[in-house]
């Protein structure tokens, strides 16, 4: 028996996600739900895909240096994609979080060689001066000799990065999607996928999520929540209104719950986000019925939770 002799690298496996189809949570009368089960790149969340792309965008233009130092800031997951973007290409990195976030992101960015900073918050909440001092304090990092701030927010290779999600949306689906959910946080991955999806289908209805306590995409005033990864607190700047249907606020208490469920019901172990998104979701194909489809994103896996209340249940 032969094999491939050709090295492959960890970053060639990001990508290329299964799909399912929700089966126990959604009730009779609704469109079928379909998710992307994004756990299952590399790190464990669609950030990678995010990462790779922004890495690969900095190094082709020159703004990042071989042997540099890249510096970010994070809620968690992108820092632990970029730790693995950085360490399977030689780069050094340097991470702002806080301890708002979960203590198994913040070890797994360590263990794949960050140096990780971490910005107190107000009781583990996570609300728009948080995010601004994390962003801050990374600003000031960036300024050392051979340096390079991602600034995610502001990386245009972000929104890049998620073009091939959208596709693979397109073929696992057979070309059927009517709807398009996802959370935002910086708004790259709701974009990204959008936009090659409504390359293919003009009139697709697309559909962002946010946390009901800081609806600020819906015009509502800043606040705190819980739902990791989104709700920055602040209008993203590469945020594009023009380019989605409708927003649906959801409240910490029931995406957790419906995590929960989509753990318990579907065998699908999500975060917080995903939750989210399925709560959405719902609505949506309550209003679109039978026949039509809606798809989102199962953005991360319930394993970086471990050591927050989203799964300590009794029993």
């Amino acid at each position: 028996m032969t094999r491939n002799a050709t090295p492959r690298s960890i970053l060639d496996a990001i990508g290329n996600t299964p799909i399912v189809e929700l089966s126990r949570v959604v009730p009779p009368g609704h469109a079928r739900i379909l998710a992307k089960i994004e756990w299952l790149n590399p790190t464990g969340s669609m950030k990678d895909r995010m990462a790779r792309s922004v890495i690969d965008g900095a190094a082709a233009s020159g703004r990042l240096a071989p042997g540099g130092t890249v510096v970010e800031y994070t809620a968690g997951t992108t820092g632990v994609s970029l730790a693995l973007v950085c360490a399977a290409i030689g780069y050094r990195l340097e991470i702002v979080t806080s301890d708002a976030f979960s203590e198994e992101k913040r070890r797994m960015m360590r263990a794949l060689g960050a140096v990780v900073t971490e910005v107190p918050s107000d009781n583990r909440r996570i609300t728009e001066t948080l995010i601004k001092e994390m962003i801050e304090a990374s600003r000031v990092i960036s300024e050392r000799p051979g340096h390079w701030w991602s600034d995610q927010l502001n990386n245009h290779d972000g929104v890049t990065g998620y073009h091939a999600l959208g596709e693979e949306i397109w073929v696992q689906t057979d070309g059927r999607v009517d709807a398009f959910v996802q959370a935002v946080g910086t708004a790259h991955s709701i974009h990204g996928a959008a936009e090659t999806l409504r390359r293919h289908k003009g009139d697709l209805h697309v559909t962002a999520v946010e946390p009901a306590e800081s609806a600020v995409l819906s015009g509502g005033p800043t606040g705190s929540h819980k739902i990791e990864g989104i709700g920055i607190g602040f209008i993203p700047p590469l945020w594009k209104p023009g380019e989605v249907d409708e927003i649906i606020p959801v409240t910490t208490s029931d995406a957790k719950e419906m995590t929960r469920r989509l753990a318990r019901e579907e065998g699908l172990f999500a975060g917080t986000s995903s939750g989210a998104n399925v709560v959405a979701a719902l609505q949506v194909a309550r209003r679109l019925g039978p026949g039509s489809t809606v798809v989102t994103i199962m953005v991360d896996s319930g394993l970086r939770y471990m050591s927050t209340d989203l799964y300590a249940m009794p029993g």
